[in-house]
């Protein structure tokens, strides 16, 4: 999986929950809602004021992307 803006939250948490505590450091403590994983990262980052480029990055270098 590619990880970008509009990659699915609940697509990346599939392919690796440990993934979990970066959304979590964000804010975003309802990951166990159906439309909470249905956002893309950049719907998510806008809903929590998050820079979602960063987001993507760290997001990538942990899942080795980088």
């Amino acid at each position: 999986m590619t990880i970008n803006k509009d990659t699915i939250i609940g697509d990346i948490l599939d392919e690796d929950p440990t993934t979990a505590t970066y959304f979590l450091e964000m804010g975003m403590h309802c990951l166990g809602c159906p439309s909470s994983r249905g956002e893309s990262i950049e719907q998510a980052c806008a809903v929590h004021g998050v820079d979602c480029e960063v987001l993507v990055e760290r997001l990538k270098n942990h899942i080795g992307q980088l």
